[in-house]
């Protein structure tokens, strides 16, 4: 509920959040640092070179695929030396195991919500900084012992794990994947759980007690609500997935049978871990894309220069996905022998949840319909983010309904769709959201030509790759196949499979751009504006590019919500198509009667 703000109300508020001292000692500075920008900053670079690590392990699955048993050009003998460079049953499951592990907790999470949500959040609500600075500067610190974890586990008698990227038992047991690599694959993800947990207590106190006078729930700019929603998920569910591990932990170094069965000779139950795996995995999907979600809806209506259509509903639907997320996972299940009464119930859930998802989708279409469109470069990523999620919701309706789900389930379609719907959304949003923010983080402009290639590179190559994936799965390949080409009724594919390399190399070849691109406007690059994109929200129109240690010398008072775009009134009195949140308008008196937090 509402309620009416004095001026004097907006004052008290104004010192509520205290200015932190800036430190002066390098260390506290710029390593220790409890400042959330430089702690974006610190999970940014974690992100990035987990994502090399994860893309050139994804190269060597395309290698694998379309070149069996040849040996891997270039590095082969330096990662194979003792198969002179061809990549072995056993190393290959490693590969693609660490492939998805890699890219979804150590790459694409770190970057998207560590540094998007570190960033981003107090910014763009007002704060000076998070609810709990140190527990923020923990929460990176515990990441990165996870990252540690994962690297370690590479160099352990072994190698790394190959259980398949869900760790199902009994695979993952030490019956099926004996070694310290796949144990300490388990704890990484259980202690990056943890630094997920504290990341989200963080945001969610955050976004309720931080904001500044004025911004309201319907004020809040879409990018917040998506990472804020996503925070909400992680709470609830990413206890699920380290309750699992630590079982797992459990039965493989202490005797226990929590899943431990059959010719193992245990008494537990390895469904009950798909169970557990499946009530975090699939809010997962969700903890990936809500944030996406959140940058789509700002970026359409600040691009096009219209407000965004129907937000309100937008929201809502934002948040009807989170609920209807914790309902459905059965559908990841179907083929263990469910219930066939509780598999209708999930499949139901399943078509259900994709109606809000479409009430999404054609309200970026209506944002876009008729607008003035600028054709940046977090513009075009956003527009490649649509294209690749609209193809890979399509593609999941198949999976939703039991029928198709029992033949499509254990091949190559749901590869593909599960990189179109979730990693090529979150490649391409991640990209989107960089570009957007990286001169306020940086204070310096990347180059549109460079920015250009990246994105043509990168939409053309995620859409060939994963499409052809669906070709190959629709066609009966299966998933998982060291050589899938031994079997007849496969070998026809092998073609396919080498184009989709082909494509899937040039995608690799093409970051170089954005490599080149990210380094030389760090450090040569154009002195940023302080409004790089000529939008209204807070760390555009109240900051400094890159911003000052604490923010804000005064918490604006939010008057708006952050998509006022080609107003009438604006463009007469104010001469451009947008306003601030906080900006007033000529004749607006200075008593200040704004609506509190909702």
């Amino acid at each position: 509920m509402s309620s009416v703000m004095t001026k004097a109300d907006v004052e008290a508020a104004q010192h509520l959040q205290h200015a932190h001292v800036e430190p002066k000692d390098f260390l506290r500075r710029y390593v220790f640092s409890i400042d959330h920008k430089y702690i974006a900053k610190q999970f940014l670079w974690a992100g990035l070179i987990f994502l090399l690590v994860g893309g050139i392990l994804a190269m060597l699955i395309r290698w694998q695929w379309a070149f069996p048993m040849k040996p891997v050009p270039g590095v082969g003998k330096m990662l194979f030396p003792h198969t002179g460079g061809v990549i072995t049953p056993p190393a290959y499951n490693s590969i693609f195991t660490m492939h998805g592990l890699i890219m979804i907790f150590f790459a694409i999470t770190p970057i998207m919500i560590g540094c998007f949500g570190n960033f981003c959040i107090p910014l763009m609500i007002g704060a000076r900084d998070m609810a709990f600075p140190r527990l923020n500067m923990y929460s990176f610190w515990v990441f990165l012992l996870s990252q540690m974890l994962v690297t370690a586990s590479f160099f352990v008698e072994l190698g790394a794990a190959a259980a398949g990227w869900t760790t199902y038992p009994p695979l993952s047991t030490n019956v099926g994947t004996p070694g310290l690599g796949q144990s300490l694959v388990v704890l990484a993800l259980f202690v990056t759980g943890i630094a997920s947990i504290m990341g989200a207590i963080n945001y969610i106190t955050t976004v309720i007690r931080f904001r500044a006078p004025g911004m309201t729930w319907m004020r809040m700019p879409a990018t917040v609500w998506g990472l804020w929603l996503t925070s909400i998920l992680n709470a609830l569910f990413v206890p699920v997935l380290g309750s699992a591990g630590l079982m797992l932990l459990f039965d493989r170094h202490f005797g226990t049978q929590f899943f431990v069965t059959g010719a193992a000779g245990g008494i537990g139950d390895p469904i009950l871990f798909q169970h557990l795996f499946w009530i975090f995995g699939h809010p997962e999907v969700y903890i990936l894309i809500l944030p996406i979600w959140g940058f789509v809806i700002d970026f359409m209506s600040f691009f096009a220069r219209k407000p965004a259509y129907w937000y309100k509903g937008s929201v809502f639907a934002m948040i009807a996905v989170t609920v209807l997320s914790a309902v459905v996972y059965g559908h990841h299940m179907f083929v263990t022998g469910m219930s066939p009464l509780l598999g209708q119930a999930f499949m139901l859930l399943t078509l259900v949840i994709s109606v809000p998802a479409e009430v999404l989708f054609l309200n970026w279409l209506h944002t876009m319909w008729k607008g003035s469109i600028r054709l940046t470069v977090p513009m075009l990523f956003a527009l490649g983010t649509v294209f690749v999620f609209g193809l890979g919701g399509l593609t999941g309706i198949y999976l939703g309904t039991i029928s198709t789900d029992l033949y499509l389930h254990d091949t190559m379609w749901v590869v593909g769709h599960f990189h179109l719907t979730m990693a090529s959304a979150a490649f391409l949003g991640s990209f989107a959201a960089l570009y957007f923010w990286f001169p306020k983080m940086f204070g310096r402009q990347m180059n549109q030509k460079l920015g250009n290639v990246h994105f043509w590179f990168s939409a053309i190559g995620v859409t060939a790759v994963f499409c052809g994936q669906l070709l190959a799965g629709y066609n009966g390949q299966q998933r998982r196949l060291y050589d899938p080409f031994q079997y007849t009724y496969i070998a026809h594919l092998r073609g396919l499979n080498q184009l989709t390399s082909y494509f899937a190399f040039a995608l690799m070849l093409g970051q170089l751009a954005f490599i080149v691109n990210f380094f030389h406007a760090i450090f040569a690059g154009k002195k940023a504006e302080k409004n790089a994109w000529d939008v209204g929200t807070l760390e555009w129109t109240h900051c400094d590019s890159p911003p000052v240690y604490h923010n804000f010398d005064d918490i604006p008072t939010v008057l708006r919500g952050p998509h006022e775009y080609n107003h009438p009134e604006v463009l007469e009195k104010l001469g451009k198509d947008w306003i601030g949140q906080a900006e007033r308008m000529p004749g607006e008196t200075g008593e200040v009667i704004v609506a509190a937090a909702e």
